[in-house]
């Protein structure tokens, strides 16, 4: 059963886009919490010559969980999210 589990389980980045900080940032960070458990990395960067945040994270978790949490973030107004990941062998 462990074996079937981690075939199923996914490596990958998700890159997150933040054009209006002072609405969305406090929301990305409490989704962000919420899936805290399949979040490995996460590095944050503000970039002040585009006036957007930039927040990159490297996450462990199955297909349903990666995907829940990018769509949830995704759903931000003013949010920009990507993923992508590879399956674990």
């Amino acid at each position: 059963m462990e074996k079937q589990l981690e075939k199923k389980r996914r490596l990958g980045v998700v890159a997150i886009i933040i054009r209006d900080r002072n609405n969305a940032y406090s929301h990305v960070n409490q989704i962000l919490h919420e899936f805290g458990e399949i979040v490995v990395g996460r590095l944050g960067v503000p970039y002040h010559e585009r006036n957007v945040s930039v927040i990159a994270l490297i996450v462990d978790g199955n297909t349903d969980e990666i995907g829940s949490l990018t769509g949830k973030i995704g759903q931000i107004k003013s949010v920009s999210v990507k993923s992508a990941f590879i399956k674990i062998q």
